[in-house]
């Protein structure tokens, strides 16, 4: 029936799935205006008004001064279509596949490459959100990377009482130069979203090994890493090996040597290969991949078919409970590693 109608009417289909993108939006971001509504649903302005103008008519969002809204009918309708528009899109089955081939827990899979659409990161934010939010208790400790694409969260997320007892913390030390994406500005922007708490920790990755071994003596890096022990959730990216050499302006030696060891992923400050193994890992102070496997909660975040690689071989040695979002650029392309075999 689902494939006898988008051969009869596709155009039915995409209209549908558009409409259900933007109200689904609307409901976390709301109350939200037009002109961030319709970038992040990668619309026009035209567009955008028309799309309004319909979803309003049927009584499904609210308009008013400060910003639109989902009605109730409107929530009704999207936890009616939930189920069936992952399965018309196909992402389902994808997400399903993968999740089997992975051996994780899950994996939720956006619409869009964020390789050539810019509002697939916003998708990819607005899913880790919708994660984070149903799988997350009260009064827990939550310790977030750096990087865009989990900067790209706390706009998503939709806050309750429950929240106001978390405690977000920077996962590791900071990364470039980039003030906005580090560890501890992403935390504080979690806190502020969720009306939590949350504790800085500042630590250069330059330091020299006697630098470091003093440094991590300090009151305030044992009180961080007591709180590491306690995690409950982390939310992280992923990276490409060499986009990280770069942005940590790694030496030339340095970064032929992860060519050499077949670096192609990054997380926490570990490199990669493609069988999951830990080639190289960088002097810094933040979670450790073997505090990983006792967090219950882990949210990875990344997308990008340019990626495929650095998220296969983090994901080759990943805990079992990780909830893997990413979009149908690196989804598809992973599977057909995956298939080619």
């Amino acid at each position: 029936m689902i494939e006898a109608q988008r051969k009869l009417v596709p155009e039915m289909m995409e209209l549908m799935e558009q409409r259900y993108r933007v109200l689904n939006i609307v409901k976390m971001a709301g109350p939200i205006g037009r002109r961030p509504l319709g970038q992040t649903a990668g619309l026009s302005e035209r567009e955008t008004r028309t799309m309004m103008d319909a979803l309003r008519s049927q009584n499904l969002i609210r308009v008013a001064k400060e910003g639109t809204s989902i009605t109730t009918e409107g929530d009704v309708v999207l936890s009616t279509l939930e189920s069936a528009m992952e399965d018309w899109s196909g992402r389902a089955a994808i997400a399903k596949k993968l999740t089997q081939f992975l051996g994780i827990r899950a994996v939720k899979v956006v619409t869009g490459n964020c390789d050539m659409d810019s509002t697939a990161k916003s998708l990819l934010g607005l899913e880790a959100a919708n994660q984070f939010i149903a799988e997350i208790g009260k009064g827990k400790i939550v310790a977030v990377t750096g990087g865009s694409t989990i900067a790209s969260i706390p706009p998503y997320i939709v806050k309750n009482d429950d929240m106001r007892e978390l405690l977000f913390i920077a996962a590791r030390g900071g990364v470039g130069d980039e003030i906005g994406l580090q560890a501890n500005v992403i935390a504080a922007s979690f806190a502020d979203a969720c009306s939590g708490t949350y504790n800085t920790f500042y630590y250069p990755e330059s330091l020299r090994l006697e630098a470091h071994e003093a440094f991590r003596k300090e009151p305030s890096v044992l009180k961080m890493l007591e709180l590491y022990d306690k995690t409950d959730c982390v939310l992280h990216g992923i990276g490409d090996a060499q986009t990280m050499a770069l942005i940590r302006s790694s030496t030339e030696k340095k970064q032929l040597m992860l060519q050499e060891c077949g670096a192609q992923g990054e997380a926490f400050g570990y490199y990669f290969d493609k069988n999951g193994n830990a080639v190289h890992r960088i002097r810094t102070i933040g979670i450790q991949t073997n505090q990983l496997e006792r967090i219950p909660l882990i949210i990875a975040v990344a997308g990008g078919s340019s990626k495929t690689e650095a998220i296969l071989s983090y994901m080759a040695s990943a805990p079992k409970q990780t909830i893997l979002v990413t979009d149908e650029g690196a989804a598809i392309e992973m599977l057909n590693r995956f298939l080619n075999i």
